[in-house]
């Protein structure tokens, strides 16, 4: 293959994974507790016959924006913000412990505490927290749970457990493909005392939309101009055989 179109087929292909990573951040500007995948560009080499002297860029996502986002008051009883560093430990579909700071939560037709993705939060015993009928809830500063059970008194309270909270150290969490943040051996990390959970508040997105948005539009223009190396390769390949004819 013509090492022109090659080049200029690897970076439309590779501008094309770029525009996932960040029409991805993008659509999820408004996803409670979202934090933004980074995206990079790293030169690769044209292996092959002749001098190594042609090199594409390939893309990747190498980590995932961990800052903050801004805490909005909701009032709601179910919705924790995690404030400062830490996580809520969740419960992913594959039975893994997974981490995440989306915080609005519910109770689903199972009485169990899920996010509002549907994922089981995990509790300091390390299963996840399933409630009995209650006509109200609190959530602590410490993650513990306290109800008023249904149909009994005003002064009848029950603690029923605890959301178990952690802090990690910076890069030992990745993003896997459930959206969820693990750890790179998958191992359950231990309870965190000094994370605190605000109620009644809701962690926005992490994503810089203005930002996203001319990242997308300047892939855009990269990719158009790709293609337009391709249909030039194919031109001067059409050429060179029309010369080689007149032989």
């Amino acid at each position: 293959m013509d090492k022109v179109l090659y080049l200029a087929m690897s970076g439309a292909r590779e501008n094309m994974r770029s525009q996932q990573a960040h029409a991805n951040n993008l659509a999820n500007a408004t996803t409670t507790g979202f934090k933004a995948d980074f995206a990079q560009a790293r030169a690769m080499r044209v292996m092959g016959e002749g001098h190594e002297s042609r090199v594409y860029a390939m893309a990747e996502r190498p980590a995932t924006n961990t800052a903050s986002g801004t805490l909005m008051q909701t009032g709601r009883s179910l919705d924790v913000a995690v404030d400062g560093d830490g996580w809520i430990a969740v419960m992913n579909a594959n039975g893994e412990e997974a981490y995440t700071r989306q915080g609005e939560l519910q109770v689903n037709q199972f009485n169990q505490l899920v996010t509002g993705s549907g994922v089981r939060v995990m509790g300091n015993g390390g299963i996840p927290i399933t409630l009995p009928p209650f006509e109200k809830l609190d959530i602590a500063g410490d993650g513990t749970i306290t109800i008023k059970p249904l149909g009994e008194g005003a002064a009848d309270l029950a603690i029923l457990d605890q959301i178990k909270l952690v802090k990690t150290e910076p890069g030992e969490l990745f993003k896997s493909t459930d959206g969820l943040m693990h750890t790179g051996n998958n191992q359950p990390l231990l309870p965190a005392n000094d994370v605190k959970l605000q109620s009644g508040f809701l962690e926005s997105s992490n994503v810089n939309s203005i930002s996203e948005l001319t990242s997308v539009i300047d892939l855009a223009r990269q990719f158009e101009m790709h293609v337009k190396m391709m249909k030039t390769a194919e031109e001067n390949s059409s050429a060179a055989a029309r010369i080689l004819q007149l032989q």
